[in-house]
């Protein structure tokens, strides 16, 4: 008679033949760690790859170390501390520095636009570019002073009652104000053309680039990457691709690189550490790239850049500062460095990213956008701001000693949304450097910086609403002790970016208003005392239409100049002149139907941080995410019927005006349709099929652009929550990480084995956010309830079932060995490799025990 085990035995066997699989997935195994004996199979495998024969009282604890080295991690330092057990580490040793903010003082108005010197320690606050940029920030004062006031001028001979009425004054205000922010625009872009028609500027930073030298070793350099709750696949694969291209220019002992996590949400933890470790894996990268989670999130962005500096800042001479979306070439950072080498009282230099990578419609449109016009504005603030310019707090280099002493943060006195952190940080950062006396500069003519777009108008919107308050925020900061008037200035136009939508809104309102004041109230033709004769209110349709008509220019002959550049430098690359004029035209069409759609939503958000409306700041979405027609209704439903009364109601007043309003009001009643099909993938690359808003990026893409993109598409399955609970070697790399600690006092402990209880029965989803992060910051709750999962019988279901799907995806994977039979390693004949479906050793103790338990193998067996 044949003797067959029982169902129970079956059931074990089963589960250890499951839970040996996916350990041995990566390295071999030793035959003495397989042929275990124990009643416990599971727990006798890891406590004899721990060391322990018994396993102890916490074989998956105590078997961390063993199955890291079975995880394949190749040269990841891997130590043993006291406080936190085995540690996978990720981060270079600490040297600290000191990086204190002061506080913020004000001064009296006089006193606040007065110049003032460099700090001790900077360079030479003076010299022939400041005389260069003051001479010609004159004359752009000068230009916007006289246009503003003949435009201004016209606009009262207008008027009925050419600004004598109290509505009519109001109405010149309003319109000196905006007709001034468009001048200044205006000649900003004019200054750009000309600049790139004359090929370069000596007093750029570029011209002062030496011939090519040997950068040495003293030019240390860190590309640091802040992110929070980030695509982790396309952040890892925009770094790869930036570490490619810098190895591939020889100078890759430069540079080191952190990853600088505020990531909150569990499954985007685990799968960052994931990845980092697999691009170290692949290019040999450990001890050059770093992966730091920062437990406090404090500051936000900044906070995240502080803390590196207070960590590592010392290490190094310049940092480049990344965003999750940003990819550079590796000449493009090397020409950064010489640069910094070559003018050393130059404290940030900025490049111009130049936007790519989306293809929904209007991600297309505004890449194509900033891809044609861009240029000109750039390179337009860098002929009138020089040494005094812009930073954007990405894609630029800063010198790091002088970044530690003067560009701390301190939060802002008071109460309410203009107070407390800083939100905006970049333009404070680069006041304070110019403050302390070190240039801030923007390199516009450097190739090789690159970013991309959001990819719909309500993801743009909810981008804008963040940078409206933190600009709002900075107006407090005007007269701010000591800061250049060139960067007050940059505070002023950061506000003006918003601040001009309610402004034109009143414009519009006040104009609505004097039509209806005009059309349902009589004259009055005696508006002063004593006035002898009547004062006939007159309109001059002929004098508007001029007026109209040189606003209009304004607003697009920068436009217009732009894509005569585009086509005279390569029209090839914009896909032709007849293409490039086709696009050029469809988006003066779509940013005149947006321009309406922002200017309320704008609008709304300034009064809601004026009136105290608190937002989250989070981070924006880095895919091509579409738009639809439910959450285009919540959002421009309230704007669609604004636009429909208002034409009504202007319709009432005079038919005539409606024509004059149309632009306005039509557009509002387009928006929800206009939101949903612009953010459409599937209209972008029609488009793009012909050659329409086509960019140089994707008709000749560069190369590092091209790796990113394929490290994409190749990025394999990232690991998550449930995957560091179930697989033992991903369980083994999050217990091991710098973020989770062995020692906690005796109350966290309770409180964490009531929580491995609760979530082995429960499964992953009876855990909020905050629970499982606090399993990942417990390596020894982490690996309870790893081993309870694959040997308790109350165990969930969810854990079981991922544990099978686990096993099915790796017999469906690619094998790089054809047989399934069972394979000895020559090599090391102490070793065996298990595969899925080969016959396992045999455990005779199995059959013993008379109780079934454990695994509840329900689901594909392998």
């Amino acid at each position: 008679m044949e003797l067959r085990p029982s169902a129970g035995v079956e059931r074990r066997a089963s589960v250890y033949e499951r839970y040996l699989a996916l350990l041995s997935r990566k390295r071999s195994l030793p035959t003495s760690a397989i042929a275990s004996r124990g009643s416990d199979a599971i727990g006798d495998l890891l406590g004899s790859l721990a060391g322990a024969r018994d396993g102890g009282d916490d074989p998956a604890y105590a078997s961390i170390g063993a199955r890291l080295r079975l995880a394949g991690i190749g040269d990841a330092p891997i130590v043993e501390d006291a406080r936190r057990g085995v540690c996978l580490v990720s981060t270079p040793p600490i040297r600290r520095s000191t990086m204190a903010p002061m506080s913020w003082r004000e001064r009296r108005l006089a006193a606040a636009l007065r110049r003032r010197g460099a700090r001790p320690g900077g360079p030479s606050s003076r010299g022939r570019w400041h005389r260069i940029a003051a001479l010609r920030r004159s004359v752009l004062l000068a230009l916007v002073l006289g246009q503003t006031y003949l435009a201004t001028t016209a606009m009262a001979d207008v008027l009925p009652y050419h600004g004598t009425k109290p509505l009519e004054i109001a109405q010149l205000v309003l319109f000196a104000i905006l007709i001034g922010w468009i001048s200044a625009g205006f000649w900003t872009a004019m200054a750009g053309f000309l600049l790139r028609l004359r090929g370069h500027d000596p007093s750029a930073i570029s011209a002062s680039a030496l011939a090519p030298f040997e950068l040495d070793e003293s030019a240390r350099t860190a590309i640091v990457m802040p992110i929070c709750n980030e695509d982790v696949a396309r952040v890892f694969a925009g770094l790869r691709a930036t570490y490619r291209s810098i190895e591939r220019t020889g100078k890759l002992g430069l540079f080191d690189f952190f990853v600088l996590s505020d990531t909150s949400d569990p499954d985007a933890r685990v799968a960052e550490r994931s990845a980092w470790l697999d691009l170290c894996r692949r290019h040999k990268a450990f001890g050059r790239v770093f992966y730091r989670l920062r437990q406090h999130r404090i500051k936000r962005k900044s906070g995240n850049i502080a803390d590196f500096c207070r960590r590592w800042g010392k290490n190094y001479r310049y940092m480049v500062v990344l965003d999750a979306d940003s990819v550079m070439s590796g000449r493009c950072l090397v020409e950064l460095v010489r640069l910094m080498e070559a003018n050393a009282d130059a404290g940030i230099i900025q490049t111009a990213p130049h936007a790519s990578g989306r293809e929904t419609m209007y991600a297309r449109i505004q890449q194509f956008a900033a891809r044609v016009y861009g240029p000109l504005f750039v390179a337009g603030m860098h002929y009138w701001q020089l040494g005094e310019a812009h930073y954007w707090g990405h894609n630029a280099i800063i010198r790091v000693e002088p970044f530690i002493r003067h560009c701390a943060l301190a939060r802002l006195p008071g109460r309410g949304t203009l107070s407390g952190e800083i939100l905006s940080h970049d333009f404070v950062e680069a006041a304070l450097m110019r403050r302390a006396g070190w240039g801030v500069w923007i390199a516009y003519d450097l190739p090789g910086s690159y970013e991309e777009m959001p990819p719909n108008l309500i993801d743009e919107l909810t981008r804008d609403r963040r940078w409206c308050q933190g600009n709002l925020i900075n107006s407090r900061l005007f007269f701010a002790h000591g800061l250049h008037p060139a960067h007050r200035a940059v505070f002023v136009t950061g506000v003006m970016a918003y601040a001009s939508a309610p402004l034109w809104f009143a414009f519009l309102v006040l104009s609505t208003a004097a039509l209806a004041v005009h059309t349902l109230i009589e004259p009055t033709y005696f508006v002063a005392p004593r006035q002898l004769f009547p004062l006939w209110p007159q309109w001059h349709p002929d004098r508007a239409i001029g007026l109209f008509g040189a606003t209009a220019a304004l607003l697009f002959v920068p436009k217009v100049l732009g894509v005569a550049f585009a086509a005279v430098q390569d029209s090839r690359r914009f896909g032709g002149v007849g293409r490039l004029a086709t696009s050029a035209f469809g988006e003066f069409v779509f940013s005149a139907l947006l321009a309406p759609i922002r200017m309320l939503f704008h609008t709304e958000f300034v009064l809601g941080a004026l009136s105290g409306f608190k937002i989250a700041w989070k981070s924006p979405p880095r895919d091509d995410s579409e738009t639809h027609w439910g959450e285009a209704l919540r959002r421009h439903g309230s704007h669609s019927l604004l636009g429909v009364a208002w034409a009504a109601f202007t319709f009432w007043l005079n038919p005539a005006f409606l024509w004059w309003l149309a632009p306005v009001a039509g557009a509002l009643m387009l928006s929800i349709p206009l939101s949903v099909f612009s953010s459409r993938v599937s209209f972008g690359r029609r488009l793009r099929e012909q050659k329409l808003f086509l960019i140089p990026e994707e008709s000749r893409t560069p190369r590092a652009l091209r790796r990113m993109r394929r490290y994409l598409r190749h990025s394999p399955p990232l690991p998550d929550f449930i995957d560091v609970v179930v697989d033992p070697l991903a369980n083994a790399i999050a217990c091991a990480s710098d973020a989770a600690r062995a020692h906690h006092s005796d109350a966290v402990r309770a409180s964490h084995g009531r929580l491995v209880e609760r979530a082995l029965r429960g499964g992953p989803g009876s855990l909020r956010a905050e629970e499982k992060l606090a399993l990942l910051g417990d390596a020894v709750a982490l690996a309870r309830l790893h081993y309870a999962v694959w040997t308790r019988a109350d165990a969930a279901p969810a854990w079981h079932a991922h544990a099978a799907s686990l096993c099915a995806r790796r017999r469906r994977a690619p094998r790089k060995t054809a047989p399934r039979l069972p394979r000895l390693i020559a090599a090391k004949p102490d070793s065996i490799a298990v595969e899925p479906g080969m016959p396992l050793p045999p455990l005779p103790a199995l059959a013993a025990r008379s109780h079934s338990g454990g695994f509840d193998p329900r689901g594909a067996s392998p």
